[in-house]
């Protein structure tokens, strides 16, 4: 069994796993790393999925990375382009070279004696087990399982004679043209997939048991492809990135506070795309805005589609998978010669490794989370976990940029073992994924860890105030624990908002 050691280790080579050895390489220059990667390509879920339209919910504006920008008009790009984009920011920040691929992580352990993790790989090519030691670990896995997504066990699924296919693994033999398809869903998932299989398949139905709410995005920004003629590209990114962030930070806030007014104002904006004859009872959700997260069409295509008669829309439950087709408890039955159940993932932490503290093994659902980074009781340790109500990146850059800034304040006073302490049992009720009510989150209470009830233990969700949090306020605070050691809060971070607010809109 080959041993390697590296100062960091880093689980996962997709958006959050490059993000984090790119600023590993800008921030820490000196720390050898490296990225373990169970796939044979970087890229993440941007290598996962290959369904037909696979792209971006959040706009690339605010979906880039800060330090480098996104450039072009486009808003809303396709999964090719966004692992196009990755891997060029892995070749450019010299972090290709230290992916380690094939490689699946069977057990990471924790030993306070040697001061340092030991992971287990295995070579999914070879059989051979590895192992590799690093004074800090970093988790860049994602929240769901790639090996499998969530699809329930549906009533007479056997007798069904037509094709059953998993968005998670498409097959790239499936021919789709002229056929009859329904596609169970109404996640951006099926948002997505709807329209684009329309354009050749014979119809496409959506089955939903309820709607979510839906916003039309033009998938080109004319007002950035204008600012790009006459501003350097990194101006004209961080221009449009401190506008997309803002108007996203409205749209939220208002609908958290104002939910009956932003209701009305969806479903406006949903009845003007798909006119006065529409029944709005498959538009019109049964909760408030973002309980869930919004699903964005691009271009309206999805309307398009409906209004052609390409694609159709069924609000009802399934009594049964038929020989040729489903059954609805209504009586309706649609006919399907291809059901692709767009049902959702199977959230899964840590890709599934099961860390251990000298021995003992650390249950995640046990646990709350310090600042949305730090695991509590897990000494040396990140965890990579962007947005849920925005953008992704938008937090695993700044969740990078803190883990920096803590090697080096270690580094800087001769620090070995840092570990996050809740003393004041803060652990609360709501998972780290927040208040969202989607299913794939109930079904994954058991299996996630915890944000607190108050101070850096409960996460915000707020972009500018964790700005303020993970860049400028004083990594000793008093509940990191130093070398076994615990500390005495330091500052409080800069007074005011200006600072934090021009950081977190025009970078650092």
């Amino acid at each position: 069994m080959s041993e390697q050691h590296f100062d960091v280790l880093i689980v996962g080579a997709g958006v959050s796993g490059i993000g984090m050895a790119c600023h590993l390489k800008r921030e820490c220059p000196g720390k050898s790393f490296a990225i373990l990667e169970r796939r044979q390509s970087l890229g993440g879920t941007w290598d996962l999925f290959r369904y037909p339209g696979v792209r971006s919910d959040s706009d690339m504006f605010t979906f880039g990375y800060n330090f480098r920008p996104w450039t072009g008009g486009k808003v809303l790009a396709d999964g090719a382009a966004i692992k196009h984009y990755v891997s060029e920011t892995a070749k450019e920040h010299d972090v290709a070279k230290h992916i380690r691929f094939g490689l699946g992580v069977k057990t990471a352990d924790w030993s306070s004696a040697d001061a340092c993790w030991r992971l287990t790989a295995l070579d999914e090519a070879t059989g051979e087990l590895k192992t590799y030691t690093a004074r800090f670990l970093v988790g860049c896995t994602g929240y769901y399982n790639y090996k499998r997504g969530y699809k329930p066990d549906f009533p007479g699924e056997k007798d069904f004679k037509g094709r059953i296919v998993h968005p998670q693994h498409w097959p790239e033999d499936l021919d789709y043209t002229g056929k009859n398809v329904v596609v169970i869903g109404s996640g951006a998932t099926a948002i997505t997939l709807v329209p684009t299989m329309a354009e050749t398949a014979g119809h496409v139905t959506m089955l939903q048991r309820s709607p979510a709410y839906l916003m039309p995005l033009p998938s080109t920004d004319k007002i950035t492809l204008a600012l790009q003629k006459v501003l350097s590209p990194k101006a004209a990114y961080r221009l449009t990135r401190a506008r997309n962030i803002t108007i996203s930070r409205c749209v939220y806030q208002l609908s958290r506070r104002c939910p009956n007014l932003m209701r009305r104002l969806f479903m406006s904006i949903i009845r003007r795309q798909v006119g006065s004859q529409t029944d709005m009872r498959h538009f019109t959700p049964d909760y408030n805005p973002w309980d869930q997260r919004l699903c964005v069409v691009k271009d309206g295509d999805l309307f398009e589609a409906l209004k052609a008669g390409k694609a159709s829309i069924a609000t009802d439950h399934i009594e049964r998978f038929t020989e040729t087709g489903i059954r609805l408890k209504s009586g309706e039955h649609l006919e399907a010669d291809i059901i692709i159940p767009a049902t959702g993932l199977d959230i899964q932490m840590l890709g599934g490794i099961k860390p251990r503290v000298d021995g003992q093994d650390v249950v995640l659902k046990d646990k709350v989370v310090y600042k949305n980074v730090m695991v509590e009781g897990l000494p040396n340790a990140g965890m990579i976990f962007g947005y849920t109500n925005i953008s992704w990146t938008l937090k695993a850059d700044i969740a990078s940029e803190y883990l920096c800034r803590l090697i080096n304040h270690m580094d800087r006073r001769g620090l070995r073992v840092a570990v996050a302490r809740d003393a004041g049992n803060s652990l609360g009720e709501e998972t780290v994924l927040g208040s969202l009510d989607a299913g794939y989150i109930r079904r994954a209470q058991d299996r996630l860890p915890r944000q607190g009830t108050h101070g850096p233990w409960k996460s915000s969700q707020n972009y500018l105030k964790d700005v303020k949090i993970l860049r400028f306020d004083p990594i000793e605070d008093g509940y990191v624990e130093f070398d076994g050691k615990k500390t005495v809060a330091r500052g409080s971070g800069p007074r005011g908002f200006l600072r934090p607010l021009r950081s977190a809109l025009f970078g650092t």
